[in-house]
Protein backbone atom coordinates (compact mmCIF):
# COMPACT_ATOMS: atom_id res chain seq x y z
CA UNK A 1 0.00 0.00 0.00
CA UNK A 2 2.81 2.40 0.90
CA UNK A 3 4.57 1.63 -2.39
CA UNK A 4 1.35 2.25 -4.33
CA UNK A 5 0.82 5.55 -2.53
CA UNK A 6 4.37 6.71 -3.33
CA UNK A 7 3.95 5.69 -6.97
CA UNK A 8 0.69 7.63 -7.26
CA UNK A 9 2.24 10.69 -5.62
CA UNK A 10 5.19 10.55 -8.03
CA UNK A 11 2.87 10.31 -11.03
CA UNK A 12 0.84 13.28 -9.81
CA UNK A 13 4.02 15.32 -9.29
CA UNK A 14 5.29 14.42 -12.76
CA UNK A 15 1.97 15.45 -14.25
CA UNK A 16 2.09 18.80 -12.48
CA UNK A 17 5.61 19.41 -13.75
CA UNK A 18 4.64 18.43 -17.30
CA UNK A 19 1.64 20.76 -17.35
CA UNK A 20 3.40 23.65 -15.66
CA UNK A 21 3.72 26.59 -18.02
CA UNK A 22 7.09 28.35 -18.35
CA UNK A 23 7.13 31.61 -16.44
CA UNK A 24 8.55 33.80 -19.20
CA UNK A 25 9.66 33.95 -22.81
CA UNK A 26 13.43 33.98 -22.37
CA UNK A 27 13.51 30.82 -20.26
CA UNK A 28 11.45 28.93 -22.80
CA UNK A 29 13.91 29.41 -25.66
CA UNK A 30 17.42 28.15 -26.36
CA UNK A 31 18.36 31.43 -28.10
CA UNK A 32 18.02 35.10 -27.08
CA UNK A 33 14.52 36.61 -27.08
CA UNK A 34 14.54 40.36 -27.46
CA UNK A 35 12.43 43.48 -27.61
CA UNK A 36 12.84 47.01 -28.87
CA UNK A 37 12.52 49.63 -26.17
CA UNK A 38 12.65 53.42 -26.08
CA UNK A 39 15.35 55.35 -24.25
CA UNK A 40 13.12 56.98 -21.64
CA UNK A 41 11.60 53.62 -20.76
CA UNK A 42 14.89 52.18 -19.54
CA UNK A 43 15.29 55.17 -17.23
CA UNK A 44 11.81 56.19 -16.08
CA UNK A 45 9.19 53.50 -16.74
CA UNK A 46 9.32 50.85 -14.03
CA UNK A 47 6.38 48.89 -15.50
CA UNK A 48 8.14 48.49 -18.82
CA UNK A 49 11.43 47.66 -17.13
CA UNK A 50 9.77 44.93 -15.07
CA UNK A 51 8.41 43.20 -18.16
CA UNK A 52 11.72 43.54 -20.01
CA UNK A 53 13.55 41.90 -17.12
CA UNK A 54 10.96 39.15 -16.86
CA UNK A 55 10.63 38.16 -20.50
CA UNK A 56 13.68 39.27 -22.46
CA UNK A 57 17.43 38.78 -22.47
CA UNK A 58 18.16 41.02 -25.45
CA UNK A 59 17.14 44.61 -26.21
CA UNK A 60 17.35 46.97 -29.16
CA UNK A 61 17.00 50.72 -28.68
CA UNK A 62 14.19 51.69 -31.03
CA UNK A 63 15.49 55.07 -32.21
CA UNK A 64 18.10 56.33 -29.78
CA UNK A 65 21.09 54.62 -31.41
CA UNK A 66 20.36 55.79 -34.96
CA UNK A 67 22.65 58.28 -36.64
CA UNK A 68 20.27 61.24 -36.46
CA UNK A 69 19.97 60.73 -32.69
CA UNK A 70 23.68 60.25 -32.02
CA UNK A 71 25.48 62.46 -34.56
CA UNK A 72 23.37 65.60 -34.66
CA UNK A 73 25.94 67.91 -36.23
CA UNK A 74 29.40 67.58 -37.79
CA UNK A 75 31.15 68.12 -34.48
CA UNK A 76 28.55 66.88 -32.00
CA UNK A 77 27.83 63.42 -30.60
CA UNK A 78 25.00 62.80 -28.17
CA UNK A 79 25.76 59.71 -26.12
CA UNK A 80 23.15 60.08 -23.38
CA UNK A 81 20.50 57.68 -24.69
CA UNK A 82 23.08 55.08 -25.65
CA UNK A 83 24.84 55.35 -22.30
CA UNK A 84 21.49 54.93 -20.53
CA UNK A 85 20.60 51.74 -22.41
CA UNK A 86 24.12 50.32 -22.07
CA UNK A 87 23.94 50.88 -18.31
CA UNK A 88 20.50 49.25 -18.11
CA UNK A 89 21.63 46.26 -20.16
CA UNK A 90 24.76 45.71 -18.10
CA UNK A 91 22.99 46.09 -14.77
CA UNK A 92 20.36 43.55 -15.77
CA UNK A 93 22.60 41.13 -17.69
CA UNK A 94 20.75 41.74 -20.96
CA UNK A 95 22.34 41.61 -24.41
CA UNK A 96 22.32 44.90 -26.35
CA UNK A 97 21.85 44.86 -30.13
CA UNK A 98 22.95 48.01 -31.98
CA UNK A 99 20.52 49.57 -34.46
CA UNK A 100 21.74 50.99 -36.82
CA UNK A 101 24.93 52.50 -38.23
CA UNK A 102 23.93 53.38 -41.82
CA UNK A 103 20.27 53.85 -42.77
CA UNK A 104 18.89 56.21 -45.37
CA UNK A 105 16.11 57.45 -43.08
CA UNK A 106 18.48 57.72 -40.13
CA UNK A 107 20.89 60.03 -41.91
CA UNK A 108 20.91 63.52 -40.29
CA UNK A 109 20.06 66.48 -42.47
CA UNK A 110 23.41 68.20 -42.03
CA UNK A 111 25.08 65.58 -44.22
CA UNK A 112 22.99 66.30 -47.32
CA UNK A 113 23.25 70.04 -46.63
CA UNK A 114 27.04 69.73 -46.97
CA UNK A 115 26.62 68.24 -50.47
CA UNK A 116 29.62 65.97 -49.87
CA UNK A 117 31.62 64.30 -52.60
CA UNK A 118 32.66 60.66 -52.22
CA UNK A 119 35.87 61.47 -50.36
CA UNK A 120 34.12 63.72 -47.86
CA UNK A 121 31.25 61.28 -47.27
CA UNK A 122 33.67 58.41 -46.81
CA UNK A 123 35.47 60.46 -44.17
CA UNK A 124 32.19 61.22 -42.41
CA UNK A 125 31.34 57.53 -42.35
CA UNK A 126 34.79 56.58 -41.13
CA UNK A 127 34.83 59.06 -38.26
CA UNK A 128 31.29 58.19 -37.25
CA UNK A 129 31.54 54.39 -37.22
CA UNK A 130 35.00 54.26 -35.67
CA UNK A 131 34.10 56.79 -32.98
CA UNK A 132 30.75 55.18 -32.21
CA UNK A 133 31.72 51.53 -32.51
CA UNK A 134 34.93 51.93 -30.54
CA UNK A 135 33.18 53.75 -27.70
CA UNK A 136 30.86 50.77 -27.15
CA UNK A 137 33.30 48.01 -28.04
CA UNK A 138 32.44 44.90 -26.06
CA UNK A 139 29.18 46.43 -24.84
CA UNK A 140 27.12 45.89 -28.00
CA UNK A 141 26.85 42.26 -29.11
CA UNK A 142 25.85 42.92 -32.70
CA UNK A 143 25.16 45.81 -35.05
CA UNK A 144 22.79 46.41 -37.93
CA UNK A 145 25.61 47.90 -39.97
CA UNK A 146 23.57 48.69 -43.09
CA UNK A 147 19.80 48.92 -42.94
CA UNK A 148 17.36 48.79 -45.87
CA UNK A 149 19.76 49.29 -48.77
CA UNK A 150 17.53 47.52 -51.32
CA UNK A 151 14.22 48.39 -52.96
CA UNK A 152 11.08 46.27 -52.92
CA UNK A 153 10.02 44.59 -56.12
CA UNK A 154 13.24 45.14 -58.06
CA UNK A 155 15.99 44.47 -55.52
CA UNK A 156 17.89 47.45 -56.92
CA UNK A 157 19.98 49.56 -54.59
CA UNK A 158 18.09 52.34 -52.86
CA UNK A 159 19.12 55.75 -54.20
CA UNK A 160 20.24 57.11 -50.85
CA UNK A 161 22.91 59.75 -50.40
CA UNK A 162 25.29 56.93 -49.48
CA UNK A 163 24.67 55.01 -52.70
CA UNK A 164 24.51 58.00 -55.01
CA UNK A 165 27.74 59.48 -53.63
CA UNK A 166 29.84 56.39 -52.88
CA UNK A 167 28.24 53.70 -55.05
CA UNK A 168 27.43 50.23 -53.76
CA UNK A 169 30.89 50.15 -52.21
CA UNK A 170 29.50 52.13 -49.27
CA UNK A 171 28.08 48.86 -47.97
CA UNK A 172 31.38 46.98 -47.82
CA UNK A 173 33.08 50.09 -46.45
CA UNK A 174 30.59 50.30 -43.57
CA UNK A 175 31.14 46.66 -42.64
CA UNK A 176 34.92 47.01 -42.76
CA UNK A 177 34.79 50.05 -40.47
CA UNK A 178 32.38 48.38 -38.05
CA UNK A 179 34.68 45.35 -37.83
CA UNK A 180 37.68 47.60 -37.25
CA UNK A 181 35.83 49.39 -34.45
CA UNK A 182 34.82 46.13 -32.73
CA UNK A 183 36.25 42.91 -34.17
CA UNK A 184 34.12 40.74 -31.86
CA UNK A 185 30.72 42.22 -32.77
CA UNK A 186 28.33 40.29 -35.04
CA UNK A 187 27.63 42.47 -38.07
CA UNK A 188 24.26 42.36 -39.83
CA UNK A 189 22.63 43.48 -43.01
CA UNK A 190 19.02 44.24 -41.97
CA UNK A 191 15.97 44.76 -44.20
CA UNK A 192 12.17 44.54 -44.43
CA UNK A 193 9.93 42.46 -46.74
CA UNK A 194 12.74 40.03 -47.60
CA UNK A 195 10.57 37.34 -46.03
CA UNK A 196 7.81 37.84 -48.63
CA UNK A 197 9.41 39.61 -51.63
CA UNK A 198 11.49 36.89 -53.29
CA UNK A 199 12.97 39.28 -55.86
CA UNK A 200 14.32 41.43 -53.06
CA UNK A 201 15.39 38.32 -51.12
CA UNK A 202 17.47 36.98 -53.99
CA UNK A 203 18.99 40.40 -54.65
CA UNK A 204 20.06 40.49 -51.00
CA UNK A 205 21.50 36.97 -51.22
CA UNK A 206 23.50 37.90 -54.32
CA UNK A 207 24.79 41.00 -52.55
CA UNK A 208 25.82 38.94 -49.52
CA UNK A 209 27.60 36.32 -51.63
CA UNK A 210 29.49 39.12 -53.37
CA UNK A 211 30.49 40.65 -50.03
CA UNK A 212 31.63 37.27 -48.72
CA UNK A 213 33.66 36.65 -51.89
CA UNK A 214 35.41 39.98 -51.23
CA UNK A 215 36.11 38.91 -47.61
CA UNK A 216 33.92 41.69 -46.26
CA UNK A 217 33.27 40.93 -42.56
CA UNK A 218 29.51 40.44 -42.72
CA UNK A 219 28.31 37.89 -40.18
CA UNK A 220 24.51 38.11 -40.06
CA UNK A 221 21.20 38.72 -41.83
CA UNK A 222 18.39 40.57 -40.09
CA UNK A 223 14.81 39.90 -41.16
CA UNK A 224 12.74 42.76 -39.79
CA UNK A 225 9.66 40.53 -40.05
CA UNK A 226 6.96 43.21 -39.90
CA UNK A 227 4.38 40.79 -41.24
CA UNK A 228 0.62 40.66 -41.67
CA UNK A 229 -1.74 37.90 -40.72
CA UNK A 230 -2.08 37.02 -44.41
CA UNK A 231 1.66 36.93 -45.21
CA UNK A 232 2.26 33.64 -46.99
CA UNK A 233 3.88 31.13 -44.66
CA UNK A 234 5.54 29.02 -47.35
CA UNK A 235 7.29 32.11 -48.69
CA UNK A 236 8.56 33.00 -45.21
CA UNK A 237 9.90 29.48 -44.70
CA UNK A 238 11.61 29.57 -48.10
CA UNK A 239 13.27 32.90 -47.25
CA UNK A 240 14.53 31.66 -43.88
CA UNK A 241 15.89 28.49 -45.43
CA UNK A 242 17.72 30.35 -48.21
CA UNK A 243 19.17 32.85 -45.75
CA UNK A 244 20.35 30.07 -43.45
CA UNK A 245 22.19 28.46 -46.38
CA UNK A 246 24.62 31.41 -46.31
CA UNK A 247 25.92 30.13 -42.98
CA UNK A 248 25.45 33.57 -41.40
CA UNK A 249 23.69 34.36 -38.14
CA UNK A 250 19.95 34.91 -38.65
CA UNK A 251 18.09 37.49 -36.56
CA UNK A 252 14.33 38.07 -36.72
CA UNK A 253 14.97 41.62 -35.68
CA UNK A 254 11.73 43.65 -35.64
CA UNK A 255 8.80 41.27 -35.27
CA UNK A 256 5.19 42.38 -35.15
CA UNK A 257 2.08 40.91 -36.77
CA UNK A 258 -0.73 43.20 -37.93
CA UNK A 259 -4.31 42.46 -38.93
CA UNK A 260 -4.83 45.30 -41.41
CA UNK A 261 -2.87 46.22 -44.53
CA UNK A 262 -0.62 49.04 -45.75
CA UNK A 263 1.47 50.01 -48.75
CA UNK A 264 4.76 50.42 -46.82
CA UNK A 265 4.56 54.22 -46.97
CA UNK A 266 3.84 56.73 -44.16
CA UNK A 267 0.08 57.11 -43.82
CA UNK A 268 -0.47 54.18 -46.17
CA UNK A 269 -2.66 52.11 -43.88
CA UNK A 270 -5.69 50.23 -45.21
CA UNK A 271 -8.17 49.79 -42.38
CA UNK A 272 -9.95 46.46 -42.73
CA UNK A 273 -10.63 45.61 -39.09
CA UNK A 274 -11.91 48.32 -36.75
CA UNK A 275 -12.46 46.09 -33.74
CA UNK A 276 -10.47 43.26 -32.22
CA UNK A 277 -12.34 39.97 -31.77
CA UNK A 278 -11.53 36.81 -29.84
CA UNK A 279 -11.16 34.95 -33.12
CA UNK A 280 -8.59 37.51 -34.32
CA UNK A 281 -6.66 37.24 -31.08
CA UNK A 282 -6.47 33.48 -31.36
CA UNK A 283 -5.41 33.65 -35.01
CA UNK A 284 -2.63 36.07 -34.06
CA UNK A 285 -1.52 33.71 -31.28
CA UNK A 286 -1.33 30.89 -33.81
CA UNK A 287 0.72 33.08 -36.16
CA UNK A 288 3.23 34.04 -33.47
CA UNK A 289 3.58 30.40 -32.51
CA UNK A 290 4.04 29.39 -36.14
CA UNK A 291 6.69 32.07 -36.70
CA UNK A 292 8.78 30.88 -33.75
CA UNK A 293 8.46 27.29 -34.97
CA UNK A 294 9.41 28.29 -38.52
CA UNK A 295 12.54 30.04 -37.26
CA UNK A 296 13.52 26.96 -35.27
CA UNK A 297 12.66 24.62 -38.14
CA UNK A 298 14.69 26.46 -40.79
CA UNK A 299 17.62 28.01 -38.93
CA UNK A 300 20.23 25.67 -37.42
CA UNK A 301 20.87 26.20 -33.69
CA UNK A 302 24.35 27.63 -34.21
CA UNK A 303 22.94 30.34 -36.52
CA UNK A 304 20.11 31.52 -34.24
CA UNK A 305 21.07 35.01 -33.12
CA UNK A 306 17.54 35.33 -31.78
CA UNK A 307 14.03 36.67 -32.23
CA UNK A 308 13.24 40.29 -31.33
CA UNK A 309 9.74 41.79 -31.14
CA UNK A 310 9.60 45.44 -32.18
CA UNK A 311 8.11 46.64 -28.93
CA UNK A 312 5.99 44.28 -26.89
CA UNK A 313 2.95 46.46 -26.07
CA UNK A 314 0.24 47.72 -28.43
CA UNK A 315 0.38 50.95 -26.42
CA UNK A 316 3.77 51.82 -27.87
CA UNK A 317 3.64 50.18 -31.30
CA UNK A 318 4.99 52.23 -34.20
CA UNK A 319 2.35 50.80 -36.57
CA UNK A 320 -0.68 53.05 -35.80
CA UNK A 321 1.11 56.38 -36.02
CA UNK A 322 3.32 55.52 -39.00
CA UNK A 323 0.57 54.05 -41.16
CA UNK A 324 -2.31 56.13 -39.71
CA UNK A 325 -3.98 52.87 -38.80
CA UNK A 326 -5.68 51.27 -35.83
CA UNK A 327 -4.14 47.89 -35.12
CA UNK A 328 -2.96 45.52 -32.39
CA UNK A 329 0.35 43.98 -33.57
CA UNK A 330 2.14 43.15 -30.30
CA UNK A 331 2.17 40.36 -27.71
CA UNK A 332 1.04 42.61 -24.82
CA UNK A 333 -2.05 44.83 -24.92
CA UNK A 334 -2.21 48.56 -24.19
CA UNK A 335 -2.58 47.88 -20.46
CA UNK A 336 0.62 45.80 -20.45
CA UNK A 337 -1.24 42.53 -20.06
CA UNK A 338 -0.12 39.48 -22.08
CA UNK A 339 -2.37 38.71 -25.04
CA UNK A 340 -3.06 35.27 -26.51
CA UNK A 341 -0.21 36.16 -28.89
CA UNK A 342 2.16 36.07 -25.90
CA UNK A 343 1.20 32.52 -25.06
CA UNK A 344 1.35 31.46 -28.70
CA UNK A 345 4.85 32.89 -28.94
CA UNK A 346 5.75 31.17 -25.68
CA UNK A 347 4.60 27.80 -27.03
CA UNK A 348 6.49 28.28 -30.27
CA UNK A 349 9.72 29.19 -28.51
CA UNK A 350 9.42 26.05 -26.43
CA UNK A 351 9.86 23.86 -29.49
CA UNK A 352 13.55 24.85 -29.55
CA UNK A 353 14.20 22.66 -26.50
Amino acid sequence: MKTLFLLMAALILMGCQTNQSPSNLKENATFPVGTAIRAHQVVNDSSMQTIVNKDFNSITLENGMKMYAVHRSPNQYNWKHVDDVVRFAQQNYIRLHGHAFIWHSGTPGWISEMQPDSTMLDKIMEDYILTYGSRYKGKVAGWDVVNEALLDGTGEFRKSIWYETMGEGYISRAFELAHKADPEAILFYNDFNIERDTVKLHAMLRMIEKLKAQDVPISGIGFQMHIRMDTDEKTIEYALKKAAETGLQIHLSEIDIIFNKHDDTPGGGIQIHDELTDEMLQAQADKYQWLAEAYIRNVPPEQRYGMTVWGFSDKYSWIPSFFDLKDWPCIYDEDLNPKPAYYGFLRGLGTSK
